[in-house]
């Protein structure tokens, strides 16, 4: 099937569109639908994925700005792969047990929009694509925590807004770097992160950029001491936010230093184990006390959500593959659990 992952991409976002003329009775089997066609296109990217080939497969690229070197360019490879299927068999399970009755219709859109947003990040394979993505996955999760929150909704929203989007215009800034002194060596404007991966930088430079984008994906992670907006956003959000924004928008901060951090800034990457070991360590045993000591069961799964992606960290931070193997295995069940 050509254009997989374009479909996969843009076809929850279509059916979004199309659930505004869908009547309210009707939304919620409307919803579990779309999703369940949603799961069952992954499943086939499944079936149809080579394993044996550790390349990127299903490849689709686009010039975009050709001048700039932005691409519309998709592919996924093993780790992304089971990453994409986790994201879309949690929304099918967000929209079959969700409880929301107020707006419902909304609530529905919303969460195809933001399969939309989840979806791309894991197939985006050019760091502006991605970072549309990144960015816009904000939007849907703003909107679902403010119209259906609990009386902190407001707070929760600002303080989410604040700390992710601050950590995304950092990690921004070290994109355009990055793509400015690839230009400077070749010649040619390119942000096609398989271009990027051929790159060799002086350490000086690694260890800058590995610092900007450490901001923008530990934040999101979250990681100790950027974890302070997860407890209210958590809290605060209705069970389906909960549930997506444990199971799959965490994982976008771990799936973020596997694709850009570990490969393009090796030696950085190698001089940052043991802060981010000792980051980490503190993340998986202070947020579980923290988790042991809550008596709200949102509170629960936000702090032991951390506590888990603290041992997700270590794995990738092992700087082996059997480290990078066992954290994506622990996305995943971290994800499924958690929902």
């Amino acid at each position: 099937m050509d254009n997989i992952l374009s479909i996969l991409v843009f076809f929850p976002a279509v059916a979004g569109l199309l659930g505004f003329v869908i009547d309210k009775e009707s939304a919620r089997a409307y919803g579990i639908t779309v999703a369940a066609i949603e799961f069952v296109l992954s499943l086939w990217l499944w079936f149809s994925f080579d394993m044996s080939n550790a390349g990127m497969q299903f490849v689709e690229m686009i010039p975009l700005i050709p001048d700039m070197g932005i691409s519309y360019y998709l592919g996924v490879d093993g780790i992304s792969l089971f990453i994409l299927i986790m994201t879309t068999l949690m929304t099918l399970i967000g929209m079959t047990s969700m409880s929301v009755t107020k707006n419902i219709k909304n609530m529905i859109v919303t969460l195809l929009f933001l399969e939309m947003t989840m979806v791309g990040v894991f197939v985006a394979l050019d760091a502006i694509v991605f970072y549309l993505f990144w960015e816009l996955s904000l939007v849907p999760m703003l909107y679902i925590i403010g119209a259906w929150g609990g009386p902190l909704r407001v707070y929760a929203s600002i303080k989410f807004f604040l700390y992710t989007f601050t950590g995304s215009l950092i990690m921004l800034v070290g994109m355009l770097f990055v793509a400015y002194i690839y230009h400077n060596l070749t010649g040619v404007w390119s942000f096609a992160i398989t271009d990027w991966y051929a790159l060799v930088l002086p350490v000086n430079y690694q260890l800058w950029l590995f610092a900007a984008f450490f901001i923008g994906f530990a934040i999101k992670v979250p990681m100790f001491p950027f974890h302070t907006w997860i407890p209210y956003a958590h809290g605060q959000a209705p069970t389906i936010g909960s549930v997506i924004l444990a199971a799959v928008l965490l994982k976008m901060g771990t799936y973020g230093f596997v694709r850009f951090s570990l490969p393009m800034f090796p030696d950085a990457s190698v001089m940052a184990i043991t802060p981010v070991a000792v980051l980490s360590i503190i993340m998986v045993i202070y947020t579980a006390m923290v988790a042991y000591a809550q008596k709200d069961m949102k509170q629960v799964i936000a702090y032991s959500s951390v506590s888990h992606m603290g041992i997700i960290m270590l794995g990738i931070f092992a700087m082996n593959a059997e480290g990078i193997s066992g954290s994506v295995f622990q996305m995943l069940s971290h994800g499924i659990v958690s929902g």
